[in-house]
């Protein structure tokens, strides 16, 4: 076991990182609002009450429509399952928003090792349900639903598809999972990319998967590991999956692995991957990142009719 690794040490480490990223994020705000000018920001403030915490949203509007509500996309962040990295899919948001049509909105969920799992997948669900049941309030209509993520946010997303199927509810027309983390019970150093120096090393794996879940044992959790073999689970029903990998990304087996599983449940939208990228590359390449938000829009639009 690296020092990383341990239970005593990795909760330390997390809550730097954190630190630093507070300390940054003014910086990191006004760079992902510099993004896409063609897509202004209209924002509302929202927080949503849940039994692990209340979590506040930000709140996407689309351009004003005469007709119905429009549907409803909720949003989880990256940051491995650690960091609030809530304004960096600022971008993203603003995007679905105008070429969707769709109200997004953007959780800051709450973070490990604050909050160990399981509760940011079960204070995802709840959100999610509010979010289905208080559309008429809010200027949404809750039962045309979709969730997505990118990373850590993606295997929340997925957590949410499968706690819905577990409990009836609500429905859900899409899941995006944008190079999510899908099976935490293999350790980061069991893991392969296709280049010598993927952009997740490590270090990082020991820091987040031990903050986030610090007994091992728990790792195998079909809520943290979908993509596992140990979950059999039969996902007939499941809410149906776009799956976007990333060529080089050390975590694109276990999507592409989860991408089969749903392929065989007959709830697989599609697998899109990203020639040449790595695990994140949308926060730095606008040129892919327009072409993945653009696919994901389409897959919106036709799954909220």
């Amino acid at each position: 076991m690296s020092l990383l690794a341990r239970p005593s040490i990795a909760p330390l480490v997390a809550k730097a990182m954190q630190r630093a990223t507070r300390l940054a994020g003014r910086r990191l705000a006004l760079s992902s609002y510099a993004r896409f000018p063609e897509h202004p920001r209209k924002v509302r403030e929202l927080t949503i009450p849940t039994s692990v915490a209340p979590a506040r949203a930000t709140v996407y509007l689309p351009a004003a429509s005469e007709d119905t509500a429009p549907a409803v996309h909720v949003n989880f962040h990256g940051g491995g399952y650690v960091m609030t990295l809530t304004e960096l899919d600022d971008p993203l948001c603003r995007f679905l928003a105008a070429e969707a049509g769709v109200v997004v909105i953007n959780v800051d969920y709450a973070v490990a090792p604050q909050h160990p799992f399981p509760a940011p997948p079960r204070q995802a669900y709840e959100v999610v349900r509010w979010v289905a049941e208080h559309g008429a309030e809010q200027g949404w209509d809750g039962g045309r639903l979709t969730v997505g993520g990118q990373s850590a946010g993606g295997g929340l997303a997925a957590a949410v598809a499968r706690q819905a199927l577990e409990e009836a509810g609500p429905e859900i027309a899409l899941q995006v999972l944008h190079y999510p983390p899908l099976d935490l019970a293999t350790g980061i150093r069991g893991k392969r990319a296709a280049i010598a120096r993927p952009m997740l090393r490590p270090w990082m794996g020991d820091v987040f998967d031990t903050s986030y879940i610090p007994d091992v044992r728990l790792r195998r959790d079909r809520l943290a590991s979908p993509a596992h073999p140990s979950d059999t689970a039969d996902l007939k029903g499941i809410a149906p999956a776009l799956i976007v990998t990333a060529e080089y990304d050390i975590l694109k087996a276990e999507a592409q692995s989860y991408a089969d599983r749903l392929r065989t449940a007959g709830a697989l939208a599609g697998h899109h991957d990203v020639a040449g990228a790595d695990h994140g590359y949308d926060g730095k390449d606008d040129v892919k990142a327009r072409e993945t938000y653009a696919l994901i829009a389409r897959h919106l639009r036709d799954a909220v009719g």
